[in-house]
């Protein structure tokens, strides 16, 4: 792997990283305002971290060229 795409790939690695954590704690946030909609939150969060991740791994596939 060439040095420069590895460090784009474990840029994205860490981006995803933040991303997600940045989803668990708004959907923590959001659950502790609301209860009632604890299940809408988690379906959501949950969506929206595997798109993350999907964008991650499309970076990493792109950079192991």
């Amino acid at each position: 792997m060439i040095p420069e795409l590895a460090i784009g790939a474990g840029l994205a690695a860490v981006g995803a990283g933040i991303g997600i954590g940045l989803i668990g704690r708004g959907a923590s946030e959001a659950a502790g305002r609301n209860p009632a909609a604890f299940g809408k939150i988690l379906a959501l969060s949950i969506v929206l971290a595997a798109l993350v991740e999907g964008v991650a791994f499309v970076a990493i596939f792109m950079g192991t060229k």
